[in-house]
């Protein structure tokens, strides 16, 4: 027999024995697809809820009124006041996180991401005992300086920065982790210093990294609540952010609550839509 002959006689039994293997590894495992179809609807499905019951006839009248504008306003530059405040202090510590070997590295790396696990109410509680007028710190910043961060601006900075730092400094230092040393051996070979290693190739290698941690931290400091209400208050034009609008308003204004919540879900979605190529491929 030739071997086109033995080639066509083993064909069909491939096929047939090929068929049940493409069947098998292209049916769907609903074991794991209904519950990934129930989390997702159990995501969506609110923020479909706000779209659906939004007051879409004056929602421009609303958002064109004073004290949403002035809410988004300084929702906008505290966030964004944190977030590089964040990026200042947050750099940094991650890189002593990811390439300092110290005593008590695993303990400061907890200690670290505890505002992540950490109630937001209990954040501004700390926050009080400490930078408060009678706090730890805070009372000699009044007498000595005449700093006085409580139920400020300021304020609303310093406690947005406390709860979004971790996500910055975790992104950071997974860059760092992940990013190939020896780029940064190769420049210390050629007689760069540290901070120009540091500056010219450290920071363009885990760059990526750094835009996903500051874009999550810049998220999550125009959300925060709890520690903004505890240690800054609520007081319109200087300490009422978005998220407290919002709270404010559901007890006398559900409608006006709905557009503040779509005004706060639509520029977080155009924000990490916008830079989402940038940051998921962070390594």
């Amino acid at each position: 027999m030739t071997d086109p002959q033995r080639a066509g006689r083993a064909d069909p039994k491939a096929g047939s024995a090929g068929r049940p293997a493409r069947q098998a590894s292209g049916r769907l495992p609903w074991m794991l697809v209904v519950p990934a179809l129930a989390g997702l609807a159990f995501l969506v499905l609110p923020l479909a809820g706000l779209l659906v019951r939004a007051p879409w006839s004056t929602l421009l009248e609303r958002l064109a009124e004073p004290q949403v504008l002035e809410a988004l306003r300084l929702s906008l530059v505290c966030a964004t006041i944190a977030t590089a405040l964040c990026l200042v202090f947050g750099v940094p510590l991650a890189w002593l996180l990811a390439r300092v070997d110290f005593p008590g590295r695993r303990v400061v790396r907890a200690l670290v991401t505890v505002p992540l696990v950490l109630p937001p109410v209990v954040g501004g509680v700390a926050l009080l005992l400490v930078l408060g007028r009678r706090g730890l710190v805070g009372q000699w910043l009044e007498s000595s300086l005449g700093v006085t961060l409580p139920f400020t601006t300021a304020g609303v900075v310093v406690a947005e920065a406390f709860v979004a730092m971790p996500f910055l400094v975790i992104s950071v230092e997974g860059a760092l982790r992940g990013a190939d040393r020896r780029f940064e051996e190769a420049a210390a070979t050629l007689g760069a210093s540290r901070w120009t290693v540091f500056r010219r190739v450290t920071l363009p290698l885990i760059a990526p990294g750094v835009v996903a941690g500051a874009v999550l931290c810049w998220a999550r400091a125009l959300g925060e609540f709890g520690a903004t209400i505890t240690f800054a208050g609520n007081f319109p034009g200087t300490t009422r952010t978005m998220p407290l609008a919002v709270y404010l308003a559901l007890e006398t204004e559900p409608e006006a609550a709905i557009v503040l919540s779509l005004v706060l879900l639509a520029v977080s979605v155009i924000i990490l839509a916008s830079l989402r190529d940038r940051w998921v491929s962070s390594p």
